[in-house]
């Protein structure tokens, strides 16, 4: 048959005999499409689009002009005859389909949808869970425990020899060093705080970085010393002291714990006042100053302190006038002076203090108003007049009848109270 047998066995055909080659047919400039599996193994596509197919070049490549090439089913050197200088596999190849489909694209979708999405997120308080009771309850936790200057109570947990632990329900026990365990001389702390024992103490220094704070007994029981004698000054009380030492100046005691001073000018027996040494004495008060721990005492003030507890308000006293002065008179009532103002004299039109007493006379008159503190005692003569000014014209007659007259004024005072009240 024509179409068997070894096609080298025929004889070659000579240029005359061969048939002419019809002319070529140019068709319109098509683009190629290459495939990325054909480009990586650098092998030319088999196939040719037989339509125009829109070029699916990146965006890198597609700013570079690339001429058409004419697709011949014969020619592939012609078919891919394109300028390739300075572009890349990766402009040729473009983006991996399949990584935009994994990674770019849905990212771009969910920024599409939510612009914030790509912001970072930044988180308010509103956004956590918040307990009120739960933070106020850790704040009590860890708050400190004692002030400076504060009293707080507590329970002797252990003694060492340079001072006393105490449980005060803080982090960390309070430390009370030996001197500040009272006042005097302790000769024994283990006999004075046995374990167990409960006590009131001052702090006096704030916790430090370990919450320990450092407490006193001795600071507080003279907290309550000042406490108490500036309440003996204020009644005008007469309290007993032992001079305990002397020097240049007076003599020292010992009150409430306290050590007070008595000048020599306030001596009884200011000349001898070293014999006074272990002696008790009755004393008043003439300074009381916590804050520069001044404690100024009396003896002669103690006499008319003295006095001062034996009156009262409404009594009727008589004395003997010392001075006389612009606003009234100075009587001397037996070691204490009281003071009759002008106003208090009588309630008629006085135009001269002389008009009724003079500097020497005697005079009965009711005791208005005392102040013990202070040595102050008020006089009023005017209450035991039957009309007003009637001791301008009959002066004798009233001290006569002072006695029977006071009970009178009595009433009137009793109703003046009751009225201010």
């Amino acid at each position: 048959m024509a179409g068997t047998g070894n096609p080298a066995a025929r004889p070659p055909r000579t240029p005359a005999q061969r048939p002419a080659a019809p002319a070529p047919v140019r068709k319109p400039p098509q683009v190629v499409m290459i495939k990325k599996d054909a480009a990586e193994t650098r092998e030319p596509a088999s196939e040719v689009s037989p339509e125009p197919v829109a070029p699916t070049i990146p965006p890198v490549a597609a700013a570079r002009p690339v001429p058409a090439v004419a697709a011949t089913p014969g020619d592939d050197d012609d078919r891919f005859a394109m300028d390739m200088e300075g572009l890349t596999m990766a402009d040729l190849l473009g983006p991996d389909p399949g990584k935009s489909r994994r990674g770019s694209q849905p990212r771009q979708d969910a920024a599409a949808a939510n612009p914030e999405a790509g912001r970072p997120q930044v988180r308010t308080v509103d956004d956590f869970d918040f307990d009120a009771e739960a933070f106020l309850a850790a704040l009590d936790e860890n708050e400190p425990v004692g002030t400076t200057g504060e009293v707080v109570s507590g329970v002797v947990i252990g003694v060492e020899s340079d001072g006393v632990y105490v449980d005060i329900g803080g982090k960390a026990p309070g430390f009370m060093p030996k001197k500040e365990c009272g006042l005097g001389v302790i000769t024994s702390l283990k006999e004075r705080f046995p374990k167990g024992l409960q006590l009131e103490v001052l702090v006096t220094r704030e916790q430090n970085a370990d919450g320990m704070v450092t407490i006193s007994a001795r600071a507080l029981a003279l907290r309550q010393s000042w406490e108490r004698v500036r309440q003996l000054e204020k009644d005008g009380k007469v309290v007993q002291v032992k001079v305990s030492g002397f020097n240049r100046g007076g003599v020292t005691c010992d009150l409430e714990g306290l050590r007070g001073f008595i000048p020599r000018s306030q001596l009884n027996d200011g000349e001898n006042h070293e014999a006074l040494v272990g002696k008790t004495l009755g004393v008043a008060f003439l300074e009381v100053n916590g804050d520069t721990r001044k404690l100024v005492l009396s003896e002669k003030k103690a006499a008319t302190s003295a006095k001062f507890s034996e009156l009262e308000v409404g009594q009727l006293v008589e004395g003997q006038v010392v001075a006389v002065k612009p606003y009234g008179l100075f009587v001397d009532l037996g070691g204490v002076s009281g003071l009759l103002h002008q106003s208090s004299i009588t309630g008629g039109n006085l135009r001269d203090l002389r008009e009724v007493f003079n500097q020497g006379d005697r005079v009965k008159a009711l005791i208005t108003d005392l102040d013990p503190g202070r040595g102050r005692i008020a006089l009023n003569t005017a209450l035991l007049e039957g009309q007003p000014g009637e001791l301008l014209i009959a002066k004798d007659k009233v001290m006569e009848e002072a006695a029977d007259r006071a009970n009178r004024a009595r009433s009137v005072l009793r109703q003046q109270e009751q009225t201010a009240g």
